[in-house]
């Protein structure tokens, strides 16, 4: 370590046990999420939760152990979800953890503009370089605003965690205390098996929608994942998404993605944040495609505006015959978030060329129901709206509503729908005066 800033940074260093100690009743935390979540910093909260009262945790998706919102946590620790992920979605149904509606492209914003300060960051960290600055990682957009903002960062510094390039850095002395860890990064491996044969139907004509020299939203998912096989044709894509994961690196290599025709950052993949495995976290170390920045910035619609052909594909629970997309709840039952959905769309509709996409089965539960609806169930969220919907795609083809009637959306929404369902469809449709 150069002698200058490496006594501030061993002056820092403490144990999680004790570095918790500075949290006191009522305080508010941040914690950053996805696969960055610091475990043994939460470790050591949980551990001594029972001292403390009316703690609120804030987060958007959590990969992981969720033992902050165990049964017997209530009146210790609150978690505060921005996005509810599969770890908490038990204790915010049960009414045990909030959930806070949001835009993504607007979450950090909550922190650094004061409408939930923060007391305490909890993040998790690259050791730093010979400079003294460490690298948020494979958890930079999430993140680098919310902890700017906190009163107090607690860091743990993990060698497995790359260093990632970017406006993804911290130095050193902007850190209260530091907790060196190692041990591997949580990981989140695509489908074992490959895509099903539904999921690559799905992505057939997802594929058919997307030009040479688009710039891609890469998300994490089955359909995502089914679509990357039927782009190795494609020439000179580019990449602006809030996340991407492994198959990034095959496009890469294969010399799919080369971001050369991109109108905003060109020769860069620039994301938020990475959900992957292993492979992943060590092609980005250091790699000098890849630039990560702040979610507000990432996900700002009239910053993805600028990307020219700009392809946003998200999924949805289910689809009205109006076009309203519900993509958060089932009926009143919170079950995500909009996450960067109404962010991508819009965007992607405002680019010159863009293509935004709505993509997901026409069926739920073995074909027991279908998820184009004639009305969206009572209490469903609606995250993209009927303004801004443009394509929905399901195995049985392109539903293209934008521009068109109430009439020509029901009907072409009905076209792709299972067949079993469409002639009740048609019936309601009629019974709704749509058609």
């Amino acid at each position: 370590m150069s002698s200058g800033w490496s006594r501030i940074y061993e002056g820092k260093v403490t144990t999680a046990e004790e570095a918790v100690r500075v949290i006191e009743s009522g305080d508010r935390i941040f914690l950053t999420g996805n696969c960055s979540v610091p475990k043994v910093l939460m470790k050591a909260l949980v551990g001594r939760a029972h001292e403390l009262e009316g703690l609120e945790i804030c987060h958007a998706l959590t990969v992981g152990s969720s033992d902050y919102v165990a049964p017997g946590m209530e009146g210790h620790i609150r978690a505060n979800s921005l996005f509810i992920g599969p770890n908490v979605r038990k204790a915010v149904q049960e009414g045990r953890a909030d959930f806070t509606p949001v835009l993504l492209s607007e979450f950090p914003l909550l922190f650094s503009k004061g409408i939930l300060p923060l007391d305490v960051a909890f993040v998790h960290l690259s050791p730093p370089d010979e400079h003294g600055f460490c690298s948020y990682g494979i958890e930079t957009g999430l993140t680098k605003s919310p902890a700017e903002s906190a009163k107090i960062i607690i860091a743990e510094i993990n060698p497995n965690m790359p260093r990632c390039l970017g406006d993804s850095f911290i130095h050193v002395s902007g850190l209260d205390y530091v907790v060196p860890v190692d041990y591997p990064l949580m990981e989140l491996p695509m489908a074992e098996g490959g895509p099903t044969e539904l999921h690559t139907r799905i992505a057939e004509y997802i594929a058919e929608l997307i030009p040479d020299g688009a710039t891609m939203q890469m998300g994490i998912g089955a359909i995502p994942d089914a679509v990357l096989q039927f782009l190795y044709h494609k020439k000179d894509l580019g990449i602006h998404t809030e996340l991407f994961s492994d198959s990034v690196i095959d496009l890469v290599e294969a010399g799919v993605v080369t971001n050369t025709r991109k109108t905003l950052h060109p020769g860069k993949i620039i994301a938020g944040f990475m959900l992957g495995t292993k492979r992943l976290y060590e092609w980005a170390h250091d790699n000098p495609i890849i630039e990560l920045r702040r979610t507000e910035y990432i996900n700002d619609p009239f910053i993805i505006a600028q990307n020219y052909r700009q392809v946003a594909i998200n999924s949805a629970i289910e689809v009205d015959l109006t076009g309203q997309v519900c993509a958060d709840s089932i009926g009143p039952k919170l079950y995500s978030g909009v996450g960067g959905q109404l962010d991508f769309i819009y965007g992607a509709s405002r680019s010159e060329g863009g293509v935004p996409i709505i993509a997901l089965p026409s069926t739920a539960r073995g074909e027991e129901l279908s998820r184009i609806v004639p009305m969206l169930k009572p209490g469903a969220g609606v995250v993209t709206t009927r303004n801004h919907v443009h394509y929905v795609v399901t195995e049985y083809g392109v539903a293209d509503l934008y521009g068109r009637t109430i009439r020509e959306r029901a009907q072409a929404l009905i076209r792709i729908a299972h067949p079993k369902f469409r002639d009740e469809l048609a019936r309601a449709a009629k019974e709704l005066h749509y058609i």
